[in-house]
């Protein structure tokens, strides 16, 4: 039974304004200063589990281009651009189709492209594990990622067990939380932030979208003829604006009883704001991290400042300063909240 890996690759990065932008988001840019992109380092750690010709990208149609440049060695017929995004749900039936039309009995792990895990070994002995039980289950198998802290950002995933490593059954899926009920879930024990990854058959997969989003598989069986065949793009095209705009999670995840879960801690981040990725990026003796072109900190503490040109900076202590192709960002990290509205204020004029 061969593994596949599905990287879904769509998303914009807003937060991270104006270094993560339409234009070019934040999965296909080394935010870290690593010399790798965060897609790159997506699957560099899957592969210890999958082939490279087994992994698979679902995109827009203008990030195509440039998952090829990024991820030469991946075929280009993996590479799956979606004409319209219309969320989570559709994205994966659509690249769990096209792998079980070759691959019957496939075993698939499916993930965000621009998160990062720094417990790589962990991480991967996880997903074995993982594997090897939806190998002989009809069950899906979540990733969820022990919380160090009452989290609001999250969703959140409540298990039957809290022992880390072990799979167990999945209670219930949580939305993000307010801030006391983000403290309850951590002080219980028994919830894990949801990661966005899952592990499954494609059988299963299948069966479970039939089930709980019909039309969604309705429209797959329409287009799946096309698949493989030069008019899949303009089936495509027709077609795929007529699934649901939905997220895998409430069109199958929260509606099956047949969810696990396997935890641990793997140093996950999905470097969802600028904090998460000062915390992730190396910082001077001051909690400075720098990144990107030249800058110049003089009194300053506890700023991230990410440019592509010369900067200098001083006095500043716990603020972002980013900037991009003539778009700049100083923001208190603390204010963070508002910097999507305020990218789009000025894309509005």
């Amino acid at each position: 039974m061969e593994t596949h890996v599905v990287i879904m690759a769509g998303g914009i990065g807003s937060r991270l304004w104006p270094v993560s932008t339409p234009e070019m988001p934040k999965q296909f840019l080394d935010i870290l200063g690593t010399g790798k992109t965060l897609i790159q380092m997506t699957v560099e750690r899957f592969l210890g589990v999958c082939r490279m010709e087994n992994f698979w990208v679902v995109t827009s149609e203008r990030y195509a281009g440039i998952v090829r440049a990024q991820l030469p060695e991946i075929p280009d017929g993996h590479i799956l651009a979606e004409p319209e995004p219309r969320n989570t749900a559709p994205c994966i039936a659509y690249a769990c189709r096209k792998i079980s039309m070759r691959h019957g009995d496939a075993n698939v792990v499916v993930t965000p492209s621009d998160a990062i895990v720094t417990d790589v070994p962990g991480f991967s002995a996880a997903i074995g594990k993982a594997l090897a039980f939806t190998a002989t289950s009809s069950s899906i198998v979540t990733i969820g990622i022990v919380p160090d802290r009452p989290e609001t950002g999250y969703g959140y995933i409540c298990a039957c067990d809290r022992v880390p490593g072990k799979i167990c059954k999945v209670r219930s899926f949580k939305e993000k939380p307010d801030r006391q009920t983000a403290e309850r879930y951590l002080s219980e024990g028994m919830y894990f932030w949801n990661a966005g990854i899952f592990v499954w058959n494609v059988g299963t997969i299948e069966r479970q979208l039939r089930q709980y989003a019909p039309s969604i598989a309705e429209v797959m069986d329409a287009m799946a003829p096309s698949f493989y065949t030069e008019s899949e793009r303009e089936v495509l095209a027709r077609h795929f604006g007529e699934c649901e705009k939905i997220s895998i999670d409430y069109a199958v995840m929260e509606k099956s009883d047949d969810i696990h879960v396997i935890s641990g801690d793997f140093g996950w981040s999905d470097l969802g704001n600028w904090s998460a990725v000062w915390k992730h990026m190396e910082r001077d003796g001051s909690g400075n991290a720098v990144t990107g072109g030249g800058a110049v900190l003089s009194g300053c503490s506890n700023c991230v400042v990410h440019v592509s040109g010369h900067v200098a900076v001083e006095g500043l202590d716990g603020f972002i300063v980013a900037e991009k192709d003539g778009s700049m960002l100083v923001c208190r990290m603390s204010e963070e909240q508002h910097i999507r509205e305020l990218s789009e204020k000025l894309r509005r004029g």
